[in-house]
């Protein structure tokens, strides 16, 4: 791969990373000299923006991609590194992703904690709600405002929840890479045409050129 003109090529560049991309770091960046988390890293290819909550990635993903990228170490952050582009195509679409990626994320914390009631409960809400929304007809502002509350509240606890219990155990980095990766891959799997940044891989090249000197002053409420 060519490196993105304007930026010296990493030393520590993983194996399957878009070339010229910042260092994998812990938590967010002031800049990309200072390293990069992985949605910032995406937020770069896909935009061209150095922030870790980019327009158009869906924000429970993007919450998990940050808390994975600050728990693991070095060696598995690197390894996950080549996600950045994938997380910079991810755009979901159907109302019942986010529950569906925290019933995902939940379920894994129950093969660490199988007796826990709490993430049974959770485990059974998020199907209710997958189940709920998929059958709904109704859509527009107002599904839109729901599914939004729900990530706030239930939503958010749950999956918060259910790191938590991931961080803990002893294979925890294993564990947390594979959840990443698989939700990863169900975001893939239903792209949205109508989501922001649709024309990444084919434009990726060209907005990458641009971002070399940007940088987003502001951090973002829900950083890594």
């Amino acid at each position: 791969m060519t490196a993105l003109p304007g930026r010296r090529r990493s030393a520590q560049s993983p194996a399957g990373a878009p070339d010229g991309l910042p260092s994998p770091g812990r938590f967010a960046h002031l800049h990309p000299e200072d390293g990069a988390c992985l949605m910032e890293a995406a937020a770069l290819l896909s935009s061209g923006r150095f922030t870790d909550s980019p327009a158009g990635a869906h924000p429970a993903l993007a919450a998990l991609a940050r808390v994975v990228n600050d728990s693991v170490g070095d060696g598995a952050r690197h390894a996950l590194w080549p996600l950045a582009a994938d997380l910079a195509d991810a755009h979901p679409s159907g109302r019942a992703f986010a529950p569906v990626l925290v019933g995902t994320v939940v379920d894994a914390a129950r093969l660490v904690r199988p007796s826990s009631r709490p993430l049974a409960r959770y485990g059974r809400a998020c199907r209710r709600r997958a189940d709920r929304v998929t059958r709904a007809s109704v859509g527009g502002a107002a599904a839109r405002i729901c599914d939004l509350l729900w990530w706030r509240g239930p939503g958010r606890r749950h999956l918060e929840h259910a790191l938590r219990v991931l961080c803990a155990a002893p294979d925890a980095e294993q564990r947390l890479s594979g959840v990443l990766r698989q939700a990863v891959a169900q975001a893939r799997e239903h792209p949205d045409e109508w989501a922001p940044g649709r024309e990444v891989s084919r434009n990726r090249q060209a907005r990458g050129e641009r971002w070399g000197g940007r940088r987003d002053a502001g951090a973002s409420p829900e950083g890594s």
